[in-house]
């Protein structure tokens, strides 16, 4: 028998929903909680298990809803909080969990702890948040660039100090040293889980604690500090989250999970350890980081596809690593992410279907617990950017401003076309529901506009269609719930020198699983699949070539070796 201790939330299968861009009930182009409800025998029929609900607190969505302003109430573009049991007890009764995004390393500026903090040195909240005296010449007290590009720093006229803010202005850091914004933090943690949630995706969870040093590091071009080395996985962060989990996690049945910017193998041990001391699994960047696996262009932007050898080694790192002494998560894409099929695979129309299935059977096989992103399980891709004027999100934004007009160290030309390969827009224009205007999410105007190949790629005709990637995806999660190899068996990697396949086996009581899958559009030499005895449990082909991995092939085979 496996040796890993056994808990729900290993098994399950769970579904990011951005709500913005999923369904709008009211016509009034902005996705709602009421859309979601409507659409829950649909994530039934996917066989999911959670819905990780993207923010739905009250905000005045400068970073779409990543900047609270009200963490006991839901934005009016959203629904009522009444909207909210009603999914709550709605997915409920369809044995779908939901877990709510918790974004405590910053509020919004419109926050009453912020507004009052701002109000002078002496006021009770002022220590909420990270004040401090200018440096040099009245400058910000270090060089600091934020998440959005330029200064993490603010200067406020009213009391003559900066407030550190990682990403945008109005987004100011909590102060976590005060231990009454601990306090804070966990009663209204505590309020949401007796309102009966099942769990928690912590943003940006392990940039909470800083080094109170605020050192300066060397300056770049721009005049900036990188602050990352200083900000994540901090002096104090694991103490945090340990007391986090006295208070409030330990005391509950949950899923939780920590989004760790700059997390390594060692440090997410500490995160997710077997114990249960802190979190349950954190996310790490190391396979999508665009600046690490394929030439940028500048920072994270850059057109060039990931290679297969640095995804391989990395997602290899992390399953061998982790086993034993800590849980991790499966992940392509998010809120933050492209489409995984335009990134990793190959969204042209003949190869669209095919890679999309690939690539599900290599993340969904592995060890861990898979996210899917909302359209990721009709196969939905990346948008083209013609304009800026295409962009919503603030990083785009900023990037555009401070790249392409002010700096001038990228043309215009060169970032729409990074944009149109890894900006976060491209995961959040809404849901294709149908062939309909809108692509079916709204009667209204969308925020964002819909990609125009609704038309073609949409849930009305994935669900039509027996060999879409809709089912593939149904199938996947069949196989999780039926076979407990597949989630909690060792990892063993295959043909790890192969510039064209990934394999991998898993391993438990005597069974062994096999997968691979062919990452080109090219016929590759497979020597993996002789065995007569093995049963061949799913593959997005239905004949297959001796010795070989057809384009975009994925096969998994399994056999007991008793």
């Amino acid at each position: 028998m496996s040796p890993e201790k056994h808990a729900w939330w290993k098994e399950a299968v769970i579904y990011q929903i951005y709500p913005r861009s999923f369904a709008d009930s009211n016509g009034d182009g902005i996705g709602d909680l009421n859309g979601i409800t409507e659409h829950l025998d649909y994530l039934a029929k996917l066989g999911i298990d959670v819905i990780w609900l993207s923010p739905v607190y009250e905000s005045p969505n400068d970073d779409n809803g990543y900047d609270i302003s009200d963490y006991r109430n839901i934005m009016a573009e959203f629904g009522t909080m009444e909207d909210f049991d009603r999914l709550l007890a709605e997915a409920h009764r369809r044995n779908i969990r939901i877990v709510m995004d918790l974004v405590v390393n910053h509020t919004s500026d419109e926050h009453p702890w912020f507004i009052e903090s701002r109000k002078g040195k002496d006021n009770p909240f002022r220590d909420y948040y990270i004040w401090k005296d200018p440096g040099v010449n009245g400058e910000a007290p270090n060089h600091w660039e934020s998440c959005f590009s330029g200064s993490a720093w603010q200067y406020d006229d009213l009391t003559g100090q900066y407030y550190l803010h990682c990403f945008s202005r109005k987004q100011p850091d909590l102060n976590w040293e005060n231990p009454k914004v601990r306090e804070e933090v966990f009663d209204l943690m505590d309020w949401w889980c007796q309102k009966g949630i099942d769990g928690f995706r912590m943003d940006v969870i392990s940039m909470i604690s800083k080094d109170q040093s605020f050192p300066e590091g060397p300056l770049n071009a721009d005049g900036y500090s990188d602050m990352f080395s200083y900000v994540c996985n901090g002096p104090r962060v694991h103490e945090y989250l340990q007391e986090m989990n006295r208070r409030v996690l330990s005391r509950y049945d949950l899923l939780t999970v920590g989004e760790t910017a700059g997390v390594t193998v060692e440090e997410a041990k500490k995160y997710a350890n077997s114990e249960g001391t802190e979190l349950g699994m954190v996310f790490h960047f190391e396979h999508t980081d665009g600046a690490a696996n394929s030439d940028a262009v500048f920072g994270k932007w850059t057109y060039t596809p990931p290679k297969l050898a640095y995804v391989r080694k990395i997602l290899n790192k992390w399953q061998l690593e982790l086993e034993g002494k800590a849980w991790g998560s499966l992940y392509w894409d998010n809120h933050d992410q492209p489409r995984v099929v335009s990134r990793f695979g190959n969204d042209s129309e003949k190869w669209r279907v095919k890679s999309a299935k690939m690539l599900a059977t290599v993340l969904h096989l592995q060890k861990g617990t898979p996210y899917i992103y909302q359209g990721e399980e009709i196969g939905m891709t990346n948008r083209h950017f013609s304009s800026v004027d295409d962009c919503a999100d603030i990083e785009e934004k900023n990037a555009w401003q401070q790249l392409v007009v002010e700096q001038k160290l990228i043309d215009g030309k060169t970032l729409l076309k990074c944009f149109d390969c890894v900006a976060r827009d491209n995961a959040r224009t809404p849901m294709q529901w149908d062939d309909t205007p809108n692509a079916g999410f709204t009667t209204g105007k969308p925020w964002l506009a819909v990609n125009p190949n609704y038309t073609g790629i949409n849930v009305e005709q994935a669900l039509a269609d027996k060999e879409s990637v809709f089912y593939y995806y149904q199938r996947l999660i069949e196989l999780r719930h039926t076979l407990p190899i597949i989630v909690y068996g060792r990892f063993k990697p295959l043909l790890e020198d192969s510039e064209e396949i990934y394999a991998y086996q898993r391993l438990m009581d005597g069974q062994v699983l096999t997968v691979a899958a062919n990452w080109t559009d090219r016929e590759a030499a497979c020597p993996l699949f002789a065995a007569d005895s093995c049963e061949e449990l799913i593959s997005n082909y239905d004949v297959h070539k001796e010795g070989f991995l057809q384009p975009y092939e994925a096969r998994v085979v399994w056999e007991a070796r008793r």
